[in-house]
């Protein structure tokens, strides 16, 4: 351990961030391995790079945003539909479909001690948003014949916590073999004067590195190759926390592959122009989103001759991408946004430090960034009492409370 303390102790010096070891003598045995570990493995060259990231705003004004074209699922015609249907059934058979939920999330914000996806959002079953999830997998399974899989990325908080989860409940009755853990990415936390912040216990304070890093943790942990290995064409990649959403769909498939794109989206209309989501949009001639922390007022409300937003397609972050961009996404790195967020931490004198504002930058990679590097893409709208009940909130908009009842009102459980 000498030799791997002096090296760390070096590499501290060279980038002024000696302090990271100021409590070492304190830790544990597995403490010092753990922190020793990531100052070895921390790119500090980008943290740097990410440091004068917090000194700049981030800004879409030289861009020229365009409302972007989409298909409404619901006034699909009839020979539309059954087209869509049955490329997408073809590719579901043949075995070249799978799906990847993106659940590295706790249940902090719902009161919830342990992983999102064990959350149970109050139905008579009791099932929570894993099981409510293995459902449509399930279903999918017993109407096309076949055993999608399922890769499901973790975070190293709730990885143990999760597959333990699965394996107290004989993976809701799915194929084991068919269900695979892979682990997010995260990054250093830094105060505002660039310095790496400690945990509590000593360690490097890091933070998932956004849904972004979907990307490259599939590739880092070996699913873009197994994935192959297994001979899928098309992968799905939605969040946790939708419970309505459409994991297996061959409509959006079907479009996909008949528009000759190489990814899709589905979306829902805003609610109003003041609802606080992301939108599809083109950017610079490119498929993108405009965040609602971007969109000036007279976008949002803006609208076309039949009454509707001009910037109406929500983004629901459910999204279908051919394996052949995957790896070059991975590869290609995304850009890095930055949040300020209150974090606790261990202060140069041992003190631990409890903010009552935010003190600390994190950094975080968005999905969707990744649609810039596509010449265009399918959007397909749908209809948010079908396919959208997020659970983000204890209460309010997007809680227990509301996604429980459009899940009741679509199974009609009521």
């Amino acid at each position: 351990m000498e030799e791997k303390y002096l090296a760390a102790k070096q590499k501290l010096e060279r980038y002024h961030q000696e302090h990271l070891l100021n409590y070492f003598d304190k830790l544990s045995e597995e403490e010092k391995i753990e922190l020793l570990d990531d100052i070895l493995t921390i790119d500090f060259n980008q943290m740097e790079e990410l440091y004068e990231l917090t000194k700049k705003e981030e800004s879409f004004k030289n861009s020229k945003i365009e409302p972007i074209a989409y298909v409404e699922k619901a006034k699909l015609s009839k020979e539309e539909r059954q087209k869509y249907t049955q490329i997408g059934e073809d590719i579901i058979r043949a075995g070249k479909y799978a799906v990847v939920t993106m659940a590295g999330g706790q249940g902090t914000r719902l009161g919830h001690d342990g992983p999102k996806g064990t959350f149970d959002i109050g139905l008579k079953s009791h099932k929570s948003i894993f099981e409510i999830l293995c459902d449509k997998m399930k279903e999918a399974r017993d109407t096309y014949h076949v055993d999608i899989p399922w890769y499901i990325m973790t975070s190293e908080e709730n990885n143990e916590d999760t597959i333990h989860f699965f394996e107290d409940h004989q993976y809701f009755g799915y194929p084991k073999e068919c269900v695979s853990f892979f682990v997010q990415g995260k990054l250093p936390m830094i105060d505002p004067e660039g310095k790496v912040l400690l945990t509590e216990k000593g360690t490097v304070k890091q933070a998932a590195d956004g849904h972004g890093g979907v990307f490259e943790s599939m590739r880092r942990n070996g699913i873009i190759y197994d994935m192959l290995s297994r001979g899928v064409e098309w992968t799905f990649i939605g969040l946790v926390d939708n419970v309505l959403a459409k994991l297996v769909d061959p409509i959006l498939i079907g479009l996909t592959i008949d528009r000759k794109v190489l990814a899709s989206g589905t979306s829902i209309v805003k609610r109003d122009p003041t609802e606080r989501v992301g939108v599809y949009c083109k950017r610079d001639g490119k498929p993108g989103v405009v965040e609602y922390t971007e969109i000036t007022k007279e976008m949002s409300e803006a609208r076309d001759e039949n009454g509707e937003l001009y910037f109406g397609e929500a983004n629901m972050l459910c999204n279908l991408f051919s394996i052949k961009v995957l790896d070059d996404i991975a590869n290609n790195k995304l850009p890095y946004h930055k949040a300020f967020k209150k974090a606790k931490y261990i202060d140069s004198k041992g003190n631990l430090i409890v903010p009552e504002k935010p003190n600390a930058y994190k950094f975080e990679t968005f999905l969707f960034d990744a649609f810039e590097s596509l010449d265009d893409m399918a959007i397909l709208r749908v209809k948010r009492e079908e396919e959208f009940a997020p659970v983000k909130n204890a209460e309010g908009s997007d809680s227990p409370e509301t996604a429980r009842k459009l899940y009741e009102d679509y199974y009609h459980l009521n």
